[in-house]
């Protein structure tokens, strides 16, 4: 699947204060000519500070890990857990689209997802892949933004 930046850009990115000093701290993690391996969670950092990834955020992270910008490119666009467009804001799901996840009844929650997300100003999202036991149960993956309890019921 091919995955592109949003059209419509910020002009910059900065971390706060405390996302600078964590990132300042994971960066040392990394021994000397390795930093770059800190570009996962850095990238995800920034994610959560702005709700998704823009290409300032991209290219500030890179700028701090002395990579080049299309290195970060590369592994924004190729990770699905990073969002290069604005999601929504009282909820973003994902649920696994395997076959195995499918067959266990994940089509069912997608439903479901789908009739109660339009009347809130939820982005009822992509099918997606994640790791785990999948030979037992669909995975729903929320992100760590919630904005309000949500609790979805099937009839049977």
């Amino acid at each position: 699947m091919l995955r592109r930046l949003h059209p419509d850009q910020p002009d910059s990115f900065a971390f706060t204060p405390a996302n600078q000093a964590w990132a300042e701290a994971q960066i040392t993690k990394y021994p000397e000519g390795r930093q770059a391996s800190a570009i996962i969670p850095l990238l995800w950092r920034a994610q959560e500070q702005e709700g998704w990834l823009s290409r300032p955020a991209i290219e500030h992270v890179c700028d701090m890990l002395g990579m080049a910008h299309t290195r970060g490119l590369e592994v924004a666009t190729f990770y699905f857990m990073f969002q290069l467009q604005p999601v929504g804001s009282v909820a973003h799901i994902q649920v696994c689209g395997t076959t195995s996840c499918m067959i266990c009844g994940a089509e069912d929650l997608i439903a479901v997802c789908r009739d109660r997300s339009r009347s809130a100003r939820t982005r009822f999202p992509r099918m997606a892949s994640f790791p785990g036991k999948r030979s037992n149960a669909w995975a729903p993956a929320p992100t760590r933004r919630w904005h309000r309890s949500a609790r979805i019921t099937t009839r049977t």
